[in-house]
């Protein structure tokens, strides 16, 4: 929680709150931003920040009553609470790190419009502080709209004041008022302008004849912050740049506003599409109860173990016309006696080759021994002594391609379900509160975890249980990364998630979020502040895209914003207030895990979803259980296809999606067959929704703050076996050196490296 120390009325509607937040403060600088949630049910808001104390710890913000989130932040009152802020985030102020010397010889005039004015006043701040002089515009559409004039004018050397209606100042906009100035006889090096999208273009489109350089920050397109989501993207020049990691700042004579101005109505426009909750009455207890009664056990099968061990028990599950319009769990589990069943269908093989294809060594016979005997709280012992998250490994991990596979008895027949067991097993301890982890004598030892991710928390985990004081620092405001973010609840239920975190506070990790490591402390601070070693597992959270034509319409979403936008803040839910946006036709481009998650969230929204891969069924990285639960579900899959172009209307909205055939040709380095397009056989796909589920990669946040962090050519961090890196002290492990991977191959690298930090410091 942070506390609103300070709230100024600014304007009608406008309000300056003054937030007690004293990490931020400690490492702010102009031109950044913070993200800011007003209680459990609000929307993540971008705010770049108005002011900054660093030795009161405060920091200030102001917002604009526009939407259901900022009018929850302007109603806390003073002395009240937000839930979370988070920063400072973006790229500070190119200026910032020029020579003073070369500054004075330049004259700088900021240019703002409307709230744009409260991020303009943190920067000419800085020039004052720096003994530097510059001229401001403020622009509003009437007097009363005018904020920050006094704070302006003991900054600034000069301060020009213009209103639409001509209320006060000079009658015209910042643009008439900035090419008036020039007129009479002033000039200038550099233009810094702020404000609503409309203002910056023509302040840029007049500049740019005048020829003089401008700097824009588009704060204004960003909707979450972290890089997680790709909703920010914008065009500079002949890139694609991500807002709120490579800016908020860019070279307005570069930006396409055109196109960037038409984003901003994807939450905006076709509100009867904002699909809030699906509607639909709860048949959950109905559907469990028949599935059960489905796969009720017969006796005779029982009794007859030789005959049916090759064949394993079928796992409960919703009836998939039920479960495509809810969010409740798929997978009902095993009861009982259908556990006990299957755990007598494993030989407990003297040499179990199913451990040796377990990235974390669980002692697979030994918890489904103890399954098998009935003795369910042993087994979730055997369980705890090997893995940190066993309830989110039994659902999530690709055990067909890993234990499973390993098995014996698929030499003859079905795998036993070890997946299924492992998630049995788990879930009876969440269910009879039995926690095995102890709390280990302390040793002297500091360690700072980055990223609450799998890699994380089972870096954390194994590090407690040897004694070491560990810290984690999470960016999010909840622990979990991609668990919670990523995965949805009908897989991966939040409250598993959760109590798996606890387990693990019981150790005596602490957890610290809204904490972005490279901005609101970097890993040398940590150094600083005692930590004795650092473990780096923050994942790759940066959205991949296509780079075709569309891209940038509105209706094109990143999975991590479509699933982001379900899974962490709620869309789904009833008062929630993050919007989600759907039409009635969705097109989801990728065939991974990801894929099939976003394609089942926009089934259980109301679409029509058709999944677009370039090669066959055959190829698709995804696990088998989610290929068959989408197919399942009534989601279409349109195979040997790739998009070659995004189609739109006139007002920016997507229409279609054109895509090529393709054939297979050879393999390539993955060992599956190229897809190779067939020319002539394009068509065009009917959608008005596409959400690109190609991958992520490393957020560079942490590498570019870090000296000596040597990181590869697609920016994953460079890390041995061992997780060591190439700086002293630090390890990294999981998505953040793998890049996109699954949760069980991250939770392995947490949990070698944390033997690996344990040889280091003891």
């Amino acid at each position: 929680m942070f506390k609103v120390v300070k709230k100024d009325f600014l304007a009608p509607n406008v309000y300056m709150l003054r937030i007690e937040a004293p990490l931020i403060a400690e490492s702010a600088l102009p031109g950044q931003f913070l993200i800011v949630i007003a209680d459990e049910f609000a929307e993540r808001i971008p705010l770049t920040i108005a002011d900054f104390d660093k030795d009161k710890g405060t920091v200030d913000i102001v917002v604009q009553s526009a939407g259901l989130a900022t009018k929850k932040i302007n109603a806390i009152s003073e002395g009240g609470f937000l839930k979370d802020v988070v920063g400072p985030l973006g790229v500070y102020s190119e200026f910032v790190n020029e020579d003073l010397a070369l500054l004075k010889t330049k004259k700088y005039i900021f240019v703002s419009g409307g709230i744009g004015a409260a991020p303009v006043y943190a920067q000419v701040k800085w020039f004052k502080e720096k003994g530097l002089d510059c001229e401001v515009i403020i622009g509003a559409k009437s007097k009363d709209y005018i904020i920050f004039e006094d704070k302006m004018r003991d900054a600034a050397k000069e301060v020009h004041i213009c209103t639409d209606d001509g209320s006060y100042g000079f009658r015209g906009n910042v643009t008439d008022l900035l090419k008036d100035l020039i007129n009479r006889g002033k000039s200038y090096d550099v233009c810094v302008a702020i404000g609503p999208m409309i203002m910056m273009k023509f302040v840029c489109l007049a500049t740019k004849k005048l020829q003089i350089p401008t700097i824009v920050s588009l704060n204004p397109i960003m909707v979450d912050g972290t890089g997680m989501c790709g909703a920010c993207r914008v065009n500079v020049g002949c890139d694609v740049k991500f807002a709120c990691v490579e800016g908020p700042e860019f070279d307005g004579h570069l930006v396409d506003f055109d196109t960037a101005i038409k984003r901003q109505a994807q939450y905006m426009a076709k509100p009867d599409e904002l699909l809030k909750t699906k509607d639909h009455v709860c048949n959950l207890k109905k559907a469990v109860d028949a599935s059960h009664a489905k796969f009720k056990i017969d006796e005779d099968i029982v009794n007859d173990m030789k005959k049916n061990r090759f064949t394993r028990i079928p796992v409960p599950e919703q009836n998939p016309n039920v479960r495509n319009k809810n969010f409740d769990e798929v997978c009902l589990g095993y009861d009982y006696p259908q556990a006990v069943y299957e755990a007598n269908r494993c030989l407990d093989c003297k040499k179990p080759s199913c451990v040796k294809g377990c990235p974390v060594s669980v002692d697979i016979p030994g918890f489904i021994r103890e399954i098998a005997k009935g003795n369910f709280e042993e087994s979730s012992k055997v369980l705890a002594r090997h893995t940190a998250l066993p309830a989110v490994c039994g659902r999530v991990c690709p055990q067909e391609k890993q234990c499973e596979e390993k098995c014996v008895l698929t030499k003859r027949g079905d795998a036993v379900s070890i997946g299924k067991l492992e998630r049995f097993a788990a879930d009876y301890a969440r269910n009879n509160h039995i926690n095995f982890l102890d709390k280990a004598p302390l040793n002297g030892k500091k360690v700072a975890v980055i990223g609450a991710g799998p890699a994380g928390l089972t870096c954390a985990g194994e590090l407690a249980k040897m004694g070491f004081e560990v810290t984690i620092f999470e960016a999010l405001h909840l622990p979990g990364g991609v668990l919670v973010y990523g995965i949805p609840e009908f897989r991966l239920p939040d409250d598993v998630v959760l109590y798996e975190v606890e387990n693990l506070k019981s150790l005596g990790v602490k957890i610290k979020n809204d904490v972005v490591v490279g901005r609101t402390i970097t890993i040398d601070e940590m150094f600083d502040k005692g930590f004795d070693a650092v473990f780096i597992g923050s994942g790759a959270g940066l959205p991949i895209f296509m780079n075709i034509k569309g891209e940038s319409l509105n209706g094109v979403f990143s999975a991590n914003e479509f699933l982001t936008r379900n899974n962490l803040m709620k869309s789904f839910k009833e008062g929630y207030d993050t919007p989600i946006k759907v039409g009635k036709k969705v097109a989801i481009i990728g065939g991974g895990n990801v894929a099939m998650d976003a394609a089942r969230v926009a089934k259980r929204l109301g679409a029509d979803v058709t999944v677009v891969y370039r090669r066959t069924q055959t190829e698709l990285p995804a696990r088998l259980e989610e290929v068959h639960h989408a197919l399942e579900e009534g989601i279409k899959f349109s195979m040997l296809t790739n998009p070659v172009e995004i189609l739109g209307d006139e007002n920016g909205w997507v229409t279609g999606l054109r895509v090529i055939k393709n054939e297979l040709g050879e393999a390539d380095e993955s060992g599956r067959k190229r897809p190779i397009p067939i020319p002539g056989s394009e068509y065009v796909i009917e959608t008005d929704t596409v959400v690109m589920a190609l991958g992520t990669r490393p957020n560079p946040l942490i590498s570019s703050t870090t000296q000596g962090l040597e990181i590869n050519k697609w920016k994953c961090i460079v890390a041995d076996e061992h997780g060591k890196t190439s700086k002293e002290g630090v390890y990294a492990g999981g998505d953040a050196v793998t890049g996109a991977a699954t949760v069980i191959l991250a939770m392995g690298a947490g949990k070698e490296a944390a033997k690996s930090i344990a040889e280091y410091l003891l």
